[in-house]
């Protein structure tokens, strides 16, 4: 029997569409993806992402183990709250997984892991925690909730009561602050603004039923991979998995490469790869004619190489297909894409393809 949220049976009462997601009994869609998908982009949308894993790391030495174990920086966390986003390695310089970590105290820190590397991660940051004496505490006791679009922080501060909405509104994006019972997070999956609320688990469901009395409307993960595509975010195990490093998967920008003397799991392999020049990068892709771009169809650069689509779907704010591809370096401003034996046109671009409900390609 797979696992189940706490939200479960908000989810069958509304007339969702389950499916198996990393072991999880999930919302695809409530309906109408692309519905769910435009109230997202214009007004807001919630989802429920209680099935990734809420981790926290105690001690005086978490702040050394985290700078060991993720490719960004967190002594660059300096405000309590502040989020950084990074990638996990592997000795190769492969990606294990990309994770948010928030500074909540010098002894504090807490990550928030994806559930289809749950097993994974936990053993490794536990192999490693064990040399730093750095407690991990799983949070199976938290739910989340991701409110998304436009009006979503509206909606949210709407439920909350005045010196608990003051705090959450003044919170700038990538910060969080504990709000009462609710670890709340400006941050988000989709290219809209609001809030990624963690919260106790007997809490979420009275919580989803007021947002939802208040308009905002429950998405599935449907939505929840096109808005990310969209907005140009990696999926992990599509994007980016153990065979590939960052810098050949668009996230370079989640390197920090000083102070030299940090050497971060996995950063002799990438110093390597950054001298010898990467052969690969991943871009994004806009179909110039009609057809839908899939996962592993092959691209097509004349005179370069081949590469692979990562992720692809019809994009519902463009009206288009959409793609992320890793193709060879010297790619230009166009490729093709292999759809059912036919070569198809396509612009290469520079994602996100949408930001903030507005086209960028």
């Amino acid at each position: 029997m797979a696992n189940r949220t706490v939200l479960y049976d908000q989810h069958v009462s509304a007339g969702a569409k389950i499916v198996d997601f990393a072991g999880w009994d999930m919302p695809i869609h409530y309906g109408s993806q692309i519905e769910e998908h435009h109230a997202v982009r214009r007004s807001a949308g919630m989802f429920d992402v209680s099935h990734m894993v809420v981790l926290d790391l105690l001690g005086p030495a978490a702040r050394d183990l985290l700078r060991r174990l993720l490719t960004n920086d967190v002594a660059k966390l300096k405000q309590v709250g502040k989020a950084l986003y990074s990638c996990m390695l592997n000795e190769q310089g492969g990606v294990l997984d990309d994770l948010i970590t928030y500074y909540v105290a010098d002894d504090h820190y807490r990550t928030v892991v994806n559930a289809a590397t749950r097993d994974k991660d936990l053993a490794w940051i536990g192999h490693h925690a064990e040399t730093y004496d750095v407690e991990l505490e799983v949070r199976d006791d938290l739910a989340m909730i991701a409110v998304q679009g436009p009006e979503a922080r509206g909606k949210v501060l709407a439920q909350l009561g005045p010196g608990e909405a003051e705090v959450a509104q003044a919170l700038e994006p990538f910060f969080a602050a504990q709000v009462g019972e609710r670890f709340m997070g400006r941050t988000g999956y989709t290219g809209e603004d609001g809030f990624e609320i963690i919260l106790p688990n007997g809490q979420a469901p009275g919580l989803w039923q007021a947002l939802s009395a208040a308009g905002v409307r429950p998405c599935g993960l449907g939505a929840r991979d096109t808005l990310r595509l969209e907005a140009g975010m990696n999926l992990y195990g599509s994007d980016m998995d153990e065979t590939v490093t960052p810098l050949e998967s668009g996230l370079g920008w989640a390197v920090a490469w000083k102070p030299e003397e940090r050497r971060f799991i996995g950063r002799e392999a990438l110093e390597r790869q950054r001298a010898e020049g990467p052969r690969r990068k991943l871009v994004g892709l806009v179909l110039e004619d009609r057809g839908v771009i899939r996962p592993h169809q092959r691209v097509l650069v004349p005179g370069v190489g081949d590469g692979e689509v990562t992720s692809g779907s019809y994009a519902p704010t463009l009206g288009k297909a959409i793609g992320l591809a890793r193709v060879p370096v010297a790619t230009g401003e166009r490729c093709e894409v292999e759809i059912r034996g036919k070569a198809v046109p396509a612009r290469v671009v520079k994602p996100p393809f949408v930001r903030h409900g507005e086209p960028q390609v």
